[in-house]
């Protein structure tokens, strides 16, 4: 634990190391080296990701009673609390700016549509779920099409040396914060499109492919498929004996319609 902002509030950091965090490692670490040295977590975030980002301010700019992502489409600003999940929802703005922005303007469509109720709607609840706990795949249809049908030891036994030819990016920073201290049930929401393999690892273009196919209306439809992260080969020691996939109550089966 160590200090953080100005505020003097403590959150753990994360251990860039795991493969999960790979992806916002650098950022990360430069963010976090800020505010241990008195930076706010706001404008840490702000120098980090640069003009073409949006502005991180604190939560306090956010007037009472106004809808969080109608001031973030309103102001281009992004009200930021200290501590681990905003920290990881900047990041995830650094990382994927087309596509938080995307979410961004679909949120406040369906805002200025429907308003702000005691109930979201199944379009911005869809859209939440993207957004906090979203995993991107790019691999193998073989691996596609077990993880569609949730045969467990098929996908990370049988298969698993497949896992070479494939990437996992997170995408949720609720996950993300879950991950700061990993519990093997920790599950994500897969994207049920497969990433192009011809992106390659270039996350700027799996961003700009992403933000260019999303639409409120295939979110709404719940296009995920869950994945229990941990069980990915290399995410987890455990995972190398097979019996790690017995437990049912994490590596669920498939439910057969009645």
């Amino acid at each position: 634990m160590c200090a953080v902002g100005k505020t003097e509030q403590t959150w753990p950091a994360p251990d860039w190391a795991q493969p999960w965090n790979a992806p916002f490692a650098e950022a990360g670490e430069a963010v976090r080296s800020a505010c241990e040295q008195g930076v706010p977590l706001p404008q840490a975030l702000t120098q980090r990701v640069g003009a073409a980002g949006p502005r991180f301010v604190p939560q306090t700019e956010l007037p009472e009673g106004m809808a969080y992502e109608r001031f973030i489409f309103d102001t281009g600003s992004v009200p930021t609390r200290e501590g681990l999940h905003d920290f990881f929802n900047g990041l995830c703005w650094q990382r994927f700016p087309a596509t938080k922005r995307l979410l961004n303007r679909l949120q406040a469509a369906e805002i200025q549509q429907a308003g702000v109720g005691q109930v979201r709607g199944p379009v911005r609840d869809a859209i939440t779920l993207f957004d906090e706990n979203a995993v991107l795949l790019q691999a193998p249809d073989a691996l596609w099409d077990a993880l569609i049908a949730r045969e467990w030891p098929r996908l990370f036994v049988e298969l698993r040396p497949l896992w070479a030819q494939a990437r996992l990016v997170l995408f949720g920073h609720a996950l993300l914060e879950k991950l700061v201290a990993p519990y093997k049930s920790i599950t994500g929401h897969v994207y049920r499109e497969p990433v192009p393999l011809a992106l390659g690892d270039d996350l700027a273009a799996w961003d700009a492919w992403l933000a260019a196919r999303l639409t409120a209306a295939e979110l709404g439809a719940k296009p995920f498929t869950p994945l229990p992260v941990l069980g990915v080969p290399g995410w987890c020691l455990a995972n190398e004996d097979p019996a790690y996939y017995e437990d049912a109550g994490v590596f669920r089966p498939r439910r057969v319609p009645a």
